[in-house]
């Protein structure tokens, strides 16, 4: 008989499929790791917000250069949001995310060395919004994506769509605070109070510098992508144009403008109360999502009726804070404006 006769019975699995079935890893969880970048971004926007106070009795600056240092990250903020969306696309979320992290890097050793020369808060500031809106742009993409499949095969929509929201929302409520505390009892407190943000970013750019890029091939350059639905100009005109000046103007109020009302019986604590607040204000944006899902769907309507109501009892009662004996009523204005 032929030696080439086939042996009968089962046969057995490739030894290949057996083994790599047996010895892959788990997939790397790298939505959360890339997330860091996000606390960061907000960290660095609202580090110097808690600071105007400290500005004013540390270096001499007056209320209208601390209002209009903390009116040019707007002014960075607005090219940073518009480009950093088509960067993305084109070259990827990854690049435009880390550069936009270096950014943030550099706008904080600005803002360190304006301790000394003053000169250079503007483009300290300015740099910082730059960053922070190509971050907030590239990054929520990337987070976005890092956190579904094929990337995380037990990713949830839900999850992958809020947790960069989360992670920026921390920053926010944190980075005012911790600047704030720090400037209050350490040494050189216009250098010290920047040195967390620094810790912060380097170590969140450490964690995401090995993600993978998650932009599909199908969507790079000189490929054809299916178009996405434009938001239809009538909801745009109704619901968004009149809501969005808020989302920026109500956490100003709250956060800037109300601590130089209101701390000035605060004789010593005019940089913690302004910190408090700093704090407030985003926390407790985030801590309403839960009730406004609830109100959006159990109403259409409901959410942007609610948000508009709530600042404005936000008002109302940061309007009152300043004339009262107890400057502690004054987060009542924060809480309130930034839960609308």
């Amino acid at each position: 008989m032929s030696t080439t006769t086939k042996r009968r019975g089962r046969p057995e699995a490739p030894v290949t499929a057996r083994t790599s079935t047996a010895t892959s890893p788990p997939p790397r969880r790298y939505g959360p790791r890339v997330a860091w970048t996000m606390t960061a971004s907000g960290w660095s926007a609202n580090q110097f917000s808690a600071l105007l106070g400290a500005y004013r009795t540390e270096t001499g600056l007056s209320q209208s250069a601390v209002t209009g240092l903390f009116a040019v990250y707007v002014v960075g903020l607005i090219p940073g949001l518009l480009a950093g969306g088509p960067l993305a696309d084109r070259y990827g979320r990854r690049p435009v995310a880390l550069t936009a992290l270096g950014l943030n890097l550099l706008s904080t050793c600005l803002l360190m060395a304006g301790a000394a020369a003053p000169w250079c808060l503007l483009p300290g500031r300015f740099v910082t919004g730059v960053g922070a809106g190509a971050l907030l742009a590239a990054g929520s993409a990337w987070v976005k994506e890092l956190s579904s499949p094929p990337y995380d095969p037990d990713g949830e929509p839900a999850t992958a769509a809020k947790r960069s929201g989360m992670f920026v929302s921390a920053g926010f409520a944190s980075g005012g605070l911790a600047a704030a505390l720090i400037a209050q009892w350490a040494p050189a407190p216009m250098v010290t109070a920047y040195l967390p943000h620094l810790a912060l970013a380097v170590g969140a750019g450490a964690a995401a510098y090995r993600a993978p890029e998650s932009l599909p091939a199908r969507a790079r350059p000189g490929t054809a992508v299916p178009p996405t639905d434009p938001v239809p100009w009538s909801r745009f005109r109704r619901t968004i144009l009149p809501l969005a000046p808020w989302v920026f103007a109500a956490p100003a109020i709250g956060f800037v403008t109300l601590p130089g009302l209101v701390a000035g019986g605060l004789t010593g604590w005019q940089t913690v109360y302004a910190g408090v607040a700093t704090a407030l204000a985003p926390g407790c944006g985030l801590a309403v999502q839960p009730l406004a899902r609830f109100l959006a769907a159990r109403h259409r309507l409901a959410r942007g009726t609610a948000g508009p109501l709530t600042i404005a009892l936000g008002l109302a009662g940061g309007a009152t804070a300043p004339a009262t004996p107890q400057p502690w009523w004054g987060p009542g204005g924060p809480v309130g404006l930034c839960a609308g």
